[in-house]
């Protein structure tokens, strides 16, 4: 059969708006019940296999998206990074030329996009996209992972061994931040319910997974623990030592802000919320803020005020 290259690219395009909506709508956070409703050309076109991690649709010469669970028998290896730093995928058990690996192989072969769903919760996920298939690497049954076009455009140089060890370095923190950071926003939405912390705001377009610990520091990790949902500008207000929150999660606002007199969106957006407890808090206490890390960054905001 030839296979029918514009309808592949057409039907991957379409998609990938649809999914980045989704994502855009929900603050990160994805459904399976909206990714089960996809439409292309009058058809349905469910984005997700009901029982499978690899979705390929009738029609399509090559796997449309990629599935990875906390429960897969087939290992699918989100943590394991090769010399060059990319990440794998695991084939499905089985012939690597046949079933559902058939069409993996094709997506390779083909170079085409394909996204990358990380569950986070029955029924909830985090998507990742465009990602390429850019080597199979036959005897360990997997698939060497570019994250993004500029990954898929220096991995001929990275897999051929010729890059220093600083941007092997580079390599992997980038492919385990653009991996896991969509995981941490939408696992903080999911805890937090998408309400900020804050001030409960429920537009779940207008809010951010701020890190407690930053992302790069000892203890940053993308964990919902390092996590608070907050609005964009309580979010823009953290990151700039204009707010704090101590570890009995009491917001705290700079001095010198609080003395400003510069309307109602001061007074009533910041400081207001001074000496206030945080609004909402997640329910299930291992995905509370972790004390030890509020306590650290709070520490660095009263030396700085």
């Amino acid at each position: 059969m030839v296979d029918d290259l514009d309808l592949d690219a057409a039907v991957r395009v379409a998609a990938m708006a649809y999914v980045q909506a989704l994502v855009d709508r929900g603050g990160g956070l994805v459904r399976r019940t909206d990714l089960e409703s996809f439409t292309f050309g009058g058809r349905r076109m469910p984005l997700l296999d009901q029982s499978r991690g690899i979705r390929n649709p009738a029609g399509l010469p090559a796997t449309l998206s990629i599935l990875t669970t906390r429960s897969s028998p087939y290992q699918d290896t989100v943590d394991t990074v090769g010399t060059e730093g990319f990440l794998r995928y695991a084939m499905r058990a089985g012939d690597p030329a046949g079933g559902d690996n058939r069409k993996l192989r094709r997506a390779h072969e083909l170079a085409v996009p394909l996204i990358w769903f990380q569950q986070v919760a029955p029924g909830v996920f985090a998507a990742v996209m465009p990602v390429y298939l850019v080597a199979e690497e036959t005897s360990q049954r997997r698939y060497v992972v570019a994250l993004g076009e500029d990954q898929k455009l220096e991995a001929p140089a990275l897999l051929s061994g010729s890059v220093t060890d600083v941007q092997r370095r580079y390599a992997e923190r980038l492919s385990r931040q653009r991996l896991h950071q969509p995981a941490f926003r939408a696992g903080v939405m999911l805890a937090y319910r998408s309400r900020c912390a804050i001030c409960a705001l429920t537009h779940a377009d207008l809010l951010d997974a701020a890190h407690i610990i930053e992302d790069g520091r000892p203890g940053g990790d993308p964990v919902v623990p390092n996590g608070l949902a907050l609005c964009k500008i309580h979010h823009a207000a953290y990151d700039r030592g204009i707010l704090g929150v101590s570890a009995d999660l009491v917001v705290h606002i700079d001095r010198q802000v609080l003395d400003e007199v510069d309307g109602p969106m001061l007074r009533h957006g910041l400081q207001d919320f001074h000496g206030q407890g945080l609004r909402v808090l997640p329910r299930r206490r291992k995905d509370q803020p972790d004390r030890d890390r509020l306590a650290e960054r709070f520490e660095r905001f009263a030396a700085a005020g």
